[in-house]
C-alpha cells in the first residue's frame, strides 16, 4: 500500500467558533489527508490561552501568538516581554500573526506599524519566525520588514501571500518565506501563480488559513486543514514536480523555518 506523504498544515485557526466541538475530527481528516503537523493561530493574546490548550492537547498541533492588524485598535497594545514570555511554552513556535491590513482597516495604519514592530522585536529576542499578513500595504510593509531586517536579522513567512510581485521579491531578498494558501488554486489566480513559480522551491510553505479560503474544489465552504492536500497538489503543478517531492520540500522548509517544532518531542 502506497504510505500518503506527509504535509505541514503552517497556519489555521482552530480555535475559532466554526471548528468548536470537532477538534478530534478535524485532526483525524488531516492526518488521514498527509496532513502530520499544524500550526493554529491567535489573532488576539486574550485568547492564547485557549488556543495553547489546543496545542497541549494535541501532539500534531503547534501555536503561535499576536494580534492582528485588523484588531490592534480595538485589543490592548502587546508588549514584547509579553510575546516573550508566552513563546517560552514548548509548543509556542512562532510570532503573530502580525502585520498591515489597509483594505479594511487603513485608518489605524499608524498603530498597526507600532504593533508590527513589537512583534518584530519579539521575534528577533526570541529566534521565532515572524507570521506577516499582508493586504493592500505593500509599500509600507516592505519598507518595515527591510528596515528592521537592517537594525538586526530575523526570520519571517508572508503567510497567505497574495501581494504583488515587488514584495514577494523584497521578502525573497531578505531570505523570507511565502506561504500558498488556497487561493493559489483558484481560477483567477494565474497571476500568483506565476509569482510563486519563480520562488524558490526551498522558500515556499502550504497552508489553509482555514476556516477560510478553502481551495478548489471546496471553494465556498468552511476550509480545514486536511484541504491542505489540494494546494499542496497546485504547488506541485506550479514547479512541475511530484505531490511527492513538493510534499518533501514544504516540509523540508517547515522545519527550517519553525526549527522549534520541528525539534519538539512529546516523548
Amino acid at each position: 500500500m502506497t504510505k500518503t506523504p506527509l504535509i505541514v498544515d503552517s497556519h489555521c485557526h482552530l480555535d475559532f467558533p466554526d471548528f468548536e466541538g470537532e477538534i478530534p475530527e478535524i485532526v483525524q481528516r488531516a492526518k488521514d489527508a498527509g496532513v502530520a503537523r499544524m500550526v493554529t493561530i491567535c489573532t488576539k493574546l486574550k485568547n492564547e490561552p485557549v488556543v495553547r490548550a489546543i496545542a497541549q492537547a494535541h501532539p500534531e498541533i503547534f501555536y503561535a501568538a499576536g494580534t492582528h492588524p485588523m484588531s490592534v485598535a480595538s485589543e490592548p497594545m502587546a508588549t514584547c516581554d509579553q510575546l516573550i514570555a508566552i513563546a517560552k511554552h514548548p509548543k509556542m513556535v512562532g510570532i503573530g500573526e502580525t502585520g498591515l491590513d489597509y483594505h479594511y482597516t487603513a485608518e489605524s495604519a499608524d498603530i498597526q506599524q507600532q504593533s508590527l514592530r513589537t512583534h518584530i522585536t519579539a521575534a528577533r529576542e526570541t529566534c521565532l519566525p515572524l507570521i506577516i499578513h499582508a493586504r493592500a500595504a505593500d509599500d509600507d510593509m516592505a519598507r518595515i520588514l527591510t528596515e528592521e531586517y537592517k537594525a538586526g536579522e530575523y526570520t519571517c513567512v508572508m503567510h497567505c501571500f497574495s501581494s504583488s510581485a515587488e514584495l514577494g521579491k523584497a521578502a525573497l531578498d531578505l531570505g523570507f518565506y511565502l506561504s500558498m494558501s488556497g487561493i493559489a488554486t483558484f481560477k483567477k489566480s494565474q497571476e500568483l501563480r506565476d509569482i510563486f513559480a519563480v520562488a524558490p522551491i526551498d522558500r515556499v510553505l502550504v497552508e489553509t488559513d482555514s476556516p477560510y479560503l478553502a481551495p478548489t474544489p471546496y471553494r465556498g465552504k468552511r476550509n480545514e486543514p486536511a484541504y491542505t492536500a489540494h494546494t499542496a497538489q497546485t504547488g506541485a503543478d506550479i514547479y512541475g514536480i511530484s505531490y511527492e517531492d513538493f510534499a518533501a520540500q514544504t516540509t523540508a522548509n517547515f522545519d527550517r523555518l519553525f526549527s522549534k517544532a520541528a525539534a519538539w518531542s512529546d516523548q
